[in-house]
């Protein structure tokens, strides 16, 4: 494997791709190289742009003739660095975005890696139909970049994960074969399921090319916002609230309030809901076919958990137009920490049941590290999915957080791991976690994933270095 591309790769990938399908531009080669947030750099001397499935094979075919590299990349939005070359030729399929098929009676849709999340949602509308992922990024994300991460959002708690949403996949291995397995079927027991191998592995099998996805009902949503005491009353809310909806509670999220706080200081136009004294807050959405079954489905299941004295106040959105003032809140959380002088920022779960014993614990933890550091620590508390932040307040006497980076990661791991939970929950891997993901799990797991990793990608050109150490 080479680090540069030698002069004999970049004639015929050039020829095989078309003008419109390489680049060496240095804007462009840094702009792939540079993940949205910027708190890496990479680098790459080639982005290729693949229009096409045979176009992605002859190029990966290519590669693996001439030891050359890959790192697929979708929108770039990645967190852990797993989509950002260091090196690597850069397989941008921003390209490949073509709806292939929408069979509203199979309840399923074909369409390819590139295309964004928003494009997929707003298929299965145009069909009557709903595509249930639903995350910040949605408008930049692209559903190669969302399976290879098996990305997880908002409404996990009634749709699942991505690869709950797979039906099926095309990719190109790492030998520039490809694999057709764009079946919509729902009942398949043909042998291994190799669908759900590449949903999760950052890239490091293969480049996927489409997807065949489930589709579903469209609903109708009631949103309310809720004033919750503790982090103990909120699990217990989210019990209460599944007892009287079931299981069309979409969305339970968990909001800290000086995360409201920080939100409507830092964001112009957004407000408090209902500003109170408590320290947390509740966004909760229910679904059913009408507005107004899931408004009453709310409402009794909030009246409930007022009386068992877990609501200390809620309001209900009165249009989509209120909801969406909640959800802004909500989603504006993660750029609104730049208000603090340094985050460092985990994306774990734990067991549903142990989410308020492992924040007071992990709390403590990390202050026995940094007495100084504060917290805002907000997410899908239905599912157990904590986004878990350390911060340093901007007012601090001086910065103290980021010499303890290390020690406060660790503090963070070790003590998910006691609550028997993980370290990655939804955004991947990538780089930024591999070598502590070797140091918790099982060796057993290191070395089966290892096992695989050589046996799809000998020559391990497929985003090396990612997810697991070869």
């Amino acid at each position: 494997m080479t680090t540069l591309p030698p002069p004999a790769f970049h004639a015929p990938a050039k020829d095989l791709l078309g003008p419109k399908g390489w680049s060496e531009d240095p804007e462009k080669l840094n702009a792939a190289a540079t993940p949205w947030r910027g708190t890496f750099q990479g680098a790459t001397p080639f982005l290729a742009r693949p229009a096409a499935t045979e176009e992605a094979a002859a190029l990966v075919k290519l590669c693996a003739a001439h030891r050359v590299a890959i790192t697929p990349q979708g929108g770039n939005t990645g967190l852990v660095d797993g989509g950002t070359p260091h090196g690597e030729v850069c397989v941008s399929m921003t390209r490949m975005n073509a709806v292939r098929e929408v069979d509203p009676f199979n309840n399923s849709m074909v369409i390819e890696a590139g295309a964004t999340l928003v494009a997929a949602q707003d298929t299965a509308d145009a069909a009557n139909r709903l595509f249930p992922l639903s995350l910040g990024s949605q408008g930049t994300a692209t559903l190669g970049g969302l399976i290879s991460t098996n990305a997880g959002g908002v409404a996990v708690l009634r749709y699942g994960m991505m690869r709950d949403l797979i039906l099926g996949l095309e990719v190109v291995l790492p030998s520039g074969e490809i694999w057709d397995g764009l079946s919509g079927l729902r009942k398949n027991n043909t042998g291994y399921d190799l669908k759900h191998l590449f949903a999760g592995a950052e890239g490091t099998l293969g480049l996927i090319t489409a997807a065949t996805f489930k589709l579903f009902p469209k609903v109708q949503r009631a949103t309310g916002w809720v004033v919750v005491a503790s982090a103990a009353d909120v699990v217990k809310l989210l019990a209460v609230v599944r007892d009287h909806t079931g299981d069309s509670v979409t969305s339970f999220e968990i909001i800290p309030a000086n995360a409201v706080a920080m939100v409507t200081a830092d964001i112009p136009g957004t407000r408090d809901p209902l500003p109170a004294n408590a320290d947390w807050r509740v966004l909760v959405e229910v679904s059913q076919p009408t507005a107004a079954q899931a408004g009453l489905l709310l409402q009794n299941a909030l009246e409930a958990g007022a009386e068992a004295g877990l609501v200390q106040d809620a309001v209900l959105a009165a249009s989509d137009a209120h909801a969406k003032a909640f959800w802004t809140i909500r989603e504006s959380i993660p750029l609104s920490k730049r208000a603090y002088g340094t985050a460092l920022n985990q994306d774990i779960s734990v067991p549903v049941s142990r989410i308020p014993d492992f924040i007071a614990a992990c709390n403590a933890a990390v202050r026995g590290v940094v007495p100084q550091a504060d917290f805002v620590i907000f997410g899908h508390v239905g599912d157990g999915n904590l986004h878990y932040s350390v911060v340093e307040p901007a007012d601090a006497p001086a910065p103290f957080l980021k010499a303890q980076e290390a020690a406060v990661t660790r503090t963070v791991f070790d003590t998910v791991m006691a609550f028997g939970g993980s370290i990655s929950a939804e955004h991947g891997v990538g780089r930024l976690k591999r070598d502590e993901l070797a140091r918790l799990r099982p060796a057993a797991a290191t070395e089966t994933m290892r096992a695989i990793k050589r046996a799809l990608d000998p020559l391990g050109i497929m985003n090396p270095g990612r997810v697991v150490s070869v």
